[in-house]
C-alpha cells in the first residue's frame, strides 16, 4: 500500500518525452494506481496535436508495461471541453478521473510550473504533488527535432523504448505541419 490510492496525471503529450516520464514514475512510486488522461484525445493531424490519442496511449504503453499490464498505470482519453484553464475545466477532468477510477482521485501530479491545482478549488480532497524540472525540453521543441529529422537530439529526450517510433511520429510530425486548423485548447 502506497500512500496515495491514485494519482491523477493531465496532458497532451505532443510529444511523450523524459519529463514526462519522471512525472509518471513519480506518481507510480506514490500512488497503487496512476491514471493518465490525454487531453485533445479528439484531435490529432493539426499542428499542435499531430499525433493521436491511440499513437500517444500505446507510447506511454510501452515505457510502463508491467505497470499498464497489471492495471496499475491506466490510460484514458479526455476530449476538450472547450473553457480553458477555469474551475470548471477542473471540475470536467476531476469527474472524468473519478468516472474511469471508480473513485474520486487522490493525487495531482503535475510537472508545470505554474500551479494548476486551483483546477480542484471544488474538490480539496485531492492533493498536489509537483514533481520540479530535471530535464530542459518541451513536446514542442520534440516535435521540431522529429520535422528535422534530428533523430539523435530527439533520443536525448526519449525513452529508449520508444526510439523504433521515430520514423512513425516524424511522419505524423510533418503531414501536420502548417494545418492550424485546432479545435484543442
Amino acid at each position: 500500500m502506497r500512500a496515495y490510492a491514485s494519482g491523477l496525471i493531465v496532458g497532451r503529450f505532443q510529444v511523450f518525452h523524459i519529463g514526462h516520464r519522471n512525472i509518471v514514475r513519480a506518481a507510480l512510486r506514490l500512488c497503487d494506481r496512476v491514471l493518465v488522461l490525454i487531453g485533445s484525445s479528439q484531435e490529432a493531424g493539426t499542428a499542435k496535436n499531430p499525433l493521436s490519442y491511440e499513437t500517444r496511449r500505446d507510447v506511454i504503453a510501452e515505457i510502463f508495461p508491467r505497470e499498464a499490464e497489471r492495471g496499475r498505470l491506466i490510460i484514458a482519453p479526455l476530449p476538450d471541453l472547450g473553457v480553458g484553464n477555469v474551475p470548471a475545466w477542473g471540475n470536467y477532468v476531476y469527474s472524468s478521473a473519478s468516472e474511469v477510477l471508480g473513485t474520486p482521485p487522490s493525487l495531482f501530479v503535475t510537472g508545470r510550473e505554474e500551479r494548476r491545482i486551483s483546477w480542484f478549488d471544488d474538490n480539496p480532497a485531492i492533493s498536489e504533488l509537483y514533481v520540479p524540472k530535471t530535464v530542459d525540453i518541451s513536446a514542442t521543441q520534440l516535435r521540431e527535432f522529429l520535422a528535422a529529422g534530428e533523430v539523435l537530439k530527439w533520443r536525448i529526450f526519449s525513452d529508449p523504448a520508444n526510439y523504433h517510433r521515430f520514423d512513425e511520429l516524424r511522419e505524423a510530425v510533418l503531414r501536420s505541419a502548417g494545418n492550424n486548423e485546432t479545435a484543442s485548447m
